[in-house]
């Protein structure tokens, strides 16, 4: 008496069948959709005005003892028309009007090199003096 085995790999395969087949029943008798047109592609958000910082910095500068002044270190970098030069002075809250100096002369210094500097004051209580950082990246909108 010979017996013929069923393997795995029939079984497996009469299931595939039958789900394919059931598939193909229940979409036949799924209405047809029209499609949806292509959704229009939305505009970036405005930055917020207490967003400064919104791309990774290509250089930085910072002021203390030892470091280039701001017109050499501008000097040093490529000039390039998309980067956008933003001072950031940060200062305990009675500094407010040497914080507001600086970042004028800062200001000044960038604009001297064709540069339209964008200057962000941060009080910071926890800061012990005054503290001047420029960053130069492609912010600009």
């Amino acid at each position: 008496m010979t017996r013929t085995a069923l393997g795995w790999q029939t079984m497996l395969a009469d299931l595939a069948l039958i789900l394919f087949m059931v598939t193909a029943a229940a979409m036949a008798d799924a209405p047809d959709k029209p499609k949806a047109p292509a959704a229009a592609a939305k505009p970036a958000p405005k930055p917020q005005a207490n967003d400064p910082a919104r791309s990774q910095p290509l250089a930085v500068w910072r002021d203390g003892d030892g470091a280039p002044d701001l017109a050499a270190w501008l000097a040093q970098e490529q000039p390039d028309p998309r980067l956008q030069l933003t001072i950031t002075l940060r200062y305990p809250p009675a500094a407010q009007g040497q914080a507001l100096a600086r970042g004028g002369e800062l200001a000044k210094v960038a604009s001297a090199r064709g540069m339209a500097p964008r200057v962000i004051l941060e009080p910071t209580p926890k800061a012990q003096e005054l503290e001047a950082v420029a960053a130069l990246a492609f912010d600009q909108s």
